[in-house]
């Protein structure tokens, strides 16, 4: 018997600070199986499947990410009812911001146009504990001046080969940083904040795997004098081997703050 399939396209939000990233893993909590297990409570009965749009590392939080539900047989009655009770059943850490119906010929992969992350950091003495599951600490001077150099250095085109790991030698290493800034954190505040603290924001069609973290990995080491600007400007060209970044920086201080489709 011919199923007639229904899809929809869902805006979310999340903490990750306890969840081990977007992708469903047998024996750990996260997005997609958490979700998963929501909408299994929510529409009992329903044969569904989801597709998500990124998939974060664990302790990366979302501002707006997004997922797209295939639903089979039965459309949903009310979108807005569905939403509410969506919310009301999901875990206070995963919010959905909205649903809207779309047809077979959207692809939630395909249409992604482009993400923003940002990074929220502090330096110097050790935070509050409570900003843990949003920013990282680095307790060190860093050369706050010289890291905004640094990350000018990052927009535009060139060769991310040096900023990812575990990829296939096939992958696209040439990608077009549209905005690539750091500043002062106006965007987050909390009365358990540190005075200052800073945002990396880094904007482009597509990311390498952990290529933000390791872009701000790199930062931290220009801020500490171990790379200088003219390293940085070498680690993006094609040919450049010797400066392959292995420095992570933390994953509680990266939040994918939106994803544009067209």
């Amino acid at each position: 018997m011919f199923r007639k399939r229904f899809y929809y396209f869902l805006k979310i939000q999340y903490l990750g600070y306890r969840l081990h990233g977007w992708q469903k893993q047998p024996d750990v909590k996260t997005v997609e199986g958490l979700i998963t297990k929501t909408l299994r409570w929510v529409m009992p009965e329903a044969k569904y499947k989801i597709l998500g749009t990124s998939r974060t590392d664990a302790m990366v939080s979302a501002e707006e990410s997004a997922f797209e539900l295939f639903l089979d047989h039965e459309p949903l009655e009310d979108l807005d009812d569905f939403l509410k009770d969506l919310n009301k059943n999901l875990p206070q850490d995963i919010r959905a911001l909205s649903i809207e119906e779309v047809d077979e010929k959207f692809n939630i992969i395909q249409h992604s146009k482009t993400k923003e992350y940002a990074y929220l950091f502090s330096v110097g003495d050790k935070f509050h504990p409570f900003c843990a599951p949003f920013m990282a600490n680095f307790q060190e001077d860093l050369d706050i001046e010289r890291m905004r150099e640094a990350a000018k250095l990052f927009q535009g085109r060139h060769n991310f080969k040096n900023y990812c790991v575990r990829v296939s030698e096939k992958s696209t290493f040439e990608r077009e940083m549209l905005k690539s800034e750091l500043v002062e954190n106006t965007e987050y505040t909390a009365n358990f904040f540190p005075k200052h603290s800073y945002i990396f924001h880094i904007h482009a069609a597509g990311f390498l795997r952990h290529q933000v973290r390791l872009m701000m990995g790199a930062l931290v080491l220009v801020g500490r004098g171990e790379l200088s600007l003219d390293d940085i400007r070498e680690s993006l060209k094609p040919d450049s081997s010797q400066f392959q970044m292995d420095y992570i920086a933390p994953a509680s201080g990266l939040i994918l703050k939106k994803i544009e489709f067209e």
